[in-house]
Order: structure tokens, then sequence, then C-alpha cells
């Protein structure tokens, strides 16, 4: 039977984040039940992605919802539904829409990686200044949304994404929120949206758990309508963006999961840990070990901050990170800088955090 070992990849304990390198998060058995079930028959995937996305909608109070692969899958494809609400003939046309609105606004202060995918179709970037007199002097006849990058209780940008919906409502330009890693809270599955963005986009790998290949387009029904002709199981622009019948039940099922969860206790086991991680590391000579807040993301969560005089610890925390990932159990570690790295329980299992403890104590220990 083929499995990790057997190809010399060695599993880990994830004490960094749901990074997307690491395999993003764990499924929970009710979701791998489901995918499970999802493999044993034939169905219409067409119609599956309706039910699936009418459901999901229902549980996410939302007007419709739509099931892609992955967060950057529906950015892509959210870019495309902003094009099509307003020219419908431009179906065909992708990535050569120069003859239609082919300006995507995006904020200096929010570029990241992920947004290359507004380029794919076609789309060109008008990148501005996070303040609203800025979007109102970039909102012209070529503007075919706006885009705002999601960040949590950090965000510092100087306009805030109410005052963004409400400027470009003026000119009836939708208002697209890239969300993917804004799980915690479980609110905000519906919160951008009742906000009035007309999308927001999850990632389905991240905190809810589901497949690491899948994502959530939530928000308009007439947005998530047009992109349907040239989405998979169709040909078009989204149709190398496959998403198979298990990725959609075991989607569903992680929705149905997050629902319900006791996001309190959950919150709880990481204040616990981070408190875990202080006591045992704090002491060290050369240590500093400190309650940060929030993660990496913006998200309403712990992490332990570990700070080290590499003077007296005699490494690096380059060092340490690697040495994490070279023992037994290896442990991914978050870095930080050349002198501190992170703790994050959010991707702990129950049990692991005293693990990840005692290697600390082990690698943290003055020669």
């Amino acid at each position: 039977m083929t499995d990790y070992q057997s190809l010399g990849v060695r599993p880990l304990i994830n004490a960094c984040a749901t990074m997307t390198k690491f395999g993003g998060s764990l499924m929970p058995p009710e979701v791998i039940a489901a995918m499970n079930e999802a493999a044993t028959a034939f169905v219409d995937l067409q119609r599956l992605q309706r039910r699936a996305g009418e459901r999901i909608a229902e549980l996410t109070r939302n007007e419709a919802a739509y099931i892609t692969s992955g967060a950057a899958a529906g950015i892509m494809l959210a870019s495309a539904a902003a094009v099509l609400s307003k020219q419908p003939d431009a179906l065909k046309r992708f990535p050569e829409i120069g003859p239609y609105k082919d300006e995507a606004i995006v904020f200096r202060s929010q570029r990241n990686p992920y947004d290359y995918a507004i380029h794919q179709t076609g789309l060109k970037y008008s990148e501005i200044e996070a303040a609203p007199a800025a979007l109102r002097a970039a909102i012209s006849e070529r503007t075919a949304s706006v885009f705002w990058f999601a960040r949590g209780v950090d965000s510092v940008d100087e306009i805030s994404l109410e005052a963004a919906i409400a400027i470009a409502a003026e000119h009836h330009i939708p208002v697209i929120v890239d969300a993917a890693a804004q799980l915690p809270p479980v609110d905000n599955l519906w919160r951008f949206t009742e906000m009035g963005a007309a999308l927001a986009l999850f990632s389905g790998g991240k905190d809810l758990r589901g497949p690491q290949s899948s994502g959530l387009m939530l928000g308009r029904r007439d947005l998530i309508d047009s992109i349907r002709p040239i989405s998979n199981p169709n040909h078009g622009l989204g149709r190398p963006m496959k998403v198979g019948k298990e990725e959609m039940m075991g989607v569903l099922a992680a929705v149905e999961r997050y629902i319900n969860l006791d996001h309190a206790a959950r919150e709880e086991y990481c204040e616990e840990t981070v408190q875990l991680f202080c006591a045992a590391l704090d002491p060290l000579p050369g240590v500093c070990a400190e309650r940060a807040f929030p993660n990496e993301a913006g998200q309403p969560l712990p992490r332990c901050r570990v700070t080290i005089d590499t003077s007296v610890i005699g490494k690096s925390a380059d060092d340490l990170v690697e040495a994490f990932l070279a023992q037994e159990p290896a442990i991914a570690v978050a870095p930080d800088s050349d002198s501190s790295f992170y703790l994050n329980p959010m991707t702990l299992n129950q049990g692991e955090e005293r693990i990840v403890r005692d290697a600390c104590l082990q690698l943290l220990r003055v020669p």
C-alpha cells in the first residue's frame, strides 16, 4: 500500500498555520465520510453544484453559493462575473476583454500574491491608495469591480470596507471580498455580504477543514449564475478549475460542521495552549515567550511568540525552524525574524501541544 512513508515523505505536526504548503488543514471524520460516499456513484455535476450551493447558501445566510477549486480560483471567477454581469456577450472572449469594462480597482496596501488571479481574466489593475477620495477618483467607465483583501482585526486601511461598498454602490460596481483565511469568526460567512459586498470568497481547506482543493464563493445569485456557463463541467475560462463530486460533498459537510462547531471551546483550547507554551518557555535562559494576538491572518485567535537571545541559545530562529522539522516527529513552526518564531495552536490536534512544548524545551536548552 502506498502511503507517505513509502514515498519518503514525513508527516509533521503543524504548529505553524493553515498553510497550503503543509496541506492546509486536516479533514475531520464527517468530511472524509462525505467524500468517500460521494466517490461511490456517478451524478449530474451541474445539478450537484446547484443543490450543494443552495444548501451552503442557506447555512451561511447568503443569496447563493458556488463551490470553487480554492479561493484563488474564486478570485478569477469572481473577476469574470463582474464583467459578465454588465456585459454577458464577453462570455467567450476571456481574456481578450479590451472592448468591455476591463479594470479592477485594488488597494496598494492590500496587494498580495493571490490577486494575480484577477489578471488571468484579462482585467487590468487600477492600483490606488486605500482612501475614500482615491477610490472616488479611480472609478471610471472602465471599472468592472473593486477588490477588498480582508485581513481581520489587524486592518489599518484609511478606508473601511463599509465605506468602499457605499462608494462603489453609487456607481453600481460590485465589491468582491477576498476572505480566504478569514475564518474564524464563523459569522464572516455572512458578515461581508450582509454589509453589501457582492461576493465573498473563502478557502475550503483552511479553518473550514474541508478538502484542500476547494473554496467557496458566496453572495449575489446573478453574479454566481453568470459564471456557470464557463465553469466546470462546461467549457470556457473556468474549465481548468475542476471541482469533483467528492470535493463538493466534502466542503458541504465541512460547512455544516463549522456552523455547528463549539467555537468558544476551540478559542479556550487555543488560549490554554498559548499559556502552556509561555509557562514552559519563558523561564528559560535567553528566551521570552509571550501571547501574541491576533494571529498571522488577523484572525481572533492567539499565538505564542518566542523570542531568543541568539548569543545565549547559540542558534538563530532560522536554525531552530529547521531543527524542529528535522526531529521526530517533525514539527512546523512559523518563522518571524532572525531571533523569533511563532507557535500556533490553531492547527494542533489535542495532545500535540505537549509534544511541541517538549520539543521546544529540548531545542531551546542552553548549550
